[in-house]
């Protein structure tokens, strides 16, 4: 098959993305496919879309994630011209020529639904859950709204603010609080308030990001995430952070947090974290493959927190440990993913 590995775009994740869609592509080319790497931003900024594309070299650089989340605005200027368009130069054409396009996008800027209502309307097959499960699972706020039924979730608040309501916001808190924008991925902005002037710094933070948080309830435990695979769920991850909490430095960077899979965990709670991933994914009606991630308490409750719909396959990702874990190699996953959304597009899902 020839396939466009779309990554990159403009998301704070735009790095862990390229990195994904390095490996990915890597990947594809083994298993025989005729696949190409491109920026959703920037695109083909020299010379046109043509078959020359599926054979061009990838860069390996791209397979190491800095510290720290790009700067977007620098991103933007180093964008050729002025165009608004979330699609660079050539992008669509190549998508066109193609007989799929593997998305390896995370964040915003791919993982929110946009780009696969694009896609769905332009009849552009695609890899992962559809427009309206991306959209819904991207936006934490109303992800916990639909599961909170059939999971147990901390309580929370969502919030809109200016810099006028952090006073407010502060002195009427109950802490220790979990701060975290609605739609943003790799724990970025996520931060944990155990203080007031804590979540005065969160809060002044999080308006770089937008000003809408959501405010959690903190929940001690055990940090559990299970990944599903074609409607199944495979063996849980436990993350354990050698400093901190699992926020964007700790995922990316190698040797920065202890990963155990399966997780060492009883055979009754790995049986309730995989099902309450299950549920959430059937709730929110996605497709194709994705994470869960959760804390489980001392009494072996899993607490929902959040699902990706596109998660990571960089290096240091989980949902390639967890499908190791079950006996599928990196080049079968990236294989069964391409089936699977093949299937799932032909079904409208």
């Amino acid at each position: 098959m020839k396939i466009v590995v779309l990554a990159g775009g403009l998301s704070p994740e735009r790095n862990v993305s390229l990195s994904t869609g390095t490996m990915v592509t890597e990947a594809l080319r083994a298993l025989g496919h005729r696949a190409g790497l491109i920026d959703l931003y920037f695109g083909l900024e020299t010379g046109g879309a043509d078959e020359a594309f599926f054979d061009a070299p990838v860069s390996e650089a791209y397979k190491k994630i800095s510290r720290e989340a790009p700067d977007l605005d620098q991103v933007r200027r180093g964008r050729k011209g002025d165009s608004p368009s979330m699609f660079g130069p050539g992008v669509l054409e190549l998508c066109w020529m193609a007989d799929m396009v593997f998305l390896a996008l995370h964040g915003t800027c791919g993982e929110d639904g946009r780009v696969q209502a694009a896609f769905d309307l332009m009849g552009i097959p695609y890899t992962g859950a559809g427009y309206l499960g991306s959209a819904i699972a991207m936006d934490k706020d109303l992800t916990k709204r639909m599961v909170a039924d059939v999971v147990s979730t901390p309580g929370w608040k969502t919030v809109t603010y200016t810099a006028a309501d952090i006073d407010r916001l502060v002195e009427t808190a109950r802490l220790p609080l979990v701060v975290k924008p609605v739609a943003s991925g790799s724990s970025i902005g996520v931060s944990i308030a155990h203080t007031a002037e804590e979540l005065r710094r969160s809060l002044t933070e999080g308006l770089a990001l937008g000003g809408r948080t959501v405010l959690e309830e903190y929940i001690r435990g055990r940090e559990i995430q299970v990944g599903i695979l074609e409607d199944k769920a495979l063996p849980s991850i436990e993350i354990i952070p050698k400093q901190g909490f699992y926020d964007y430095a700790n995922k990316y960077q190698p040797g920065a947090a202890l990963e155990v899979c399966p997780a060492e965990i009883t055979p009754e709670e790995e049986a309730r974290v995989r099902a309450a991933a299950l549920r959430v994914y059937e709730t929110l009606g996605l497709s194709v493959y994705s994470r869960a991630d959760f804390i489980l308490t001392e009494d072996g409750e899993p607490w929902f927190l959040e699902i990706n719909t596109l998660p990571g396959m960089t290096p240091t990702s989980l949902l390639p440990q967890e499908a190791a874990a079950a006996g599928i190699d990196y080049n079968e996953l990236c294989q069964r993913i391409v089936h699977a959304s093949l299937e799932a597009r032909k079904q409208g899902r």
